[in-house]
């Protein structure tokens, strides 16, 4: 039986920032694929296990992932996520990805701007797993 991370436990949270590479552009006009996204997602639940129970732990299921706005190449993201839940070995996640700088090439190759509200990316919960000792 799962029971809450908070409590008198520190919610366990991490934070990933990135800038999408144009390496990572897989669509034409450097659209990024959501699979490059949801390798964020699982790095940023590597972290949140080695921060619960120093183990990598194992990506188990995705109950949901949404992808809610187009990522392109340049563009900056924070990829955020928390421990909302924990069983013996279970550990339920929720991850966001949010854009917070996107390139202004038409200003020049490179001009940038920092965004006035970031923009949700996409989401996702899902369970992590750590191995039995």
């Amino acid at each position: 039986m799962d029971k809450p991370a908070s409590g008198n436990d520190k919610p366990i949270e991490a934070l990933l920032r990135i800038r999408v590479s144009q390496a990572d552009a897989h669509y034409g006009g450097g659209l990024v694929a959501g699979a490059k996204i949801m390798e964020y997602f699982g790095d940023v639940a590597t972290e949140l296990c080695i921060r619960s129970d120093g183990d990598e732990g194992l990506f188990a299921a995705y109950e949901s992932v949404e992808f809610k706005a187009p990522v392109y190449a340049g563009d900056f993201l924070e990829v955020r996520g928390r421990i909302v839940s924990k069983g013996r070995r279970s550990r339920k996640v929720e991850l966001e990805a949010y854009k917070v700088i996107t390139p202004e090439y038409h200003r020049g190759p490179s001009k940038a701007r920092v965004l006035e509200e970031p923009i949700l990316v996409a989401t996702a919960k899902g369970t992590v797993v750590i191995p039995k000792e």
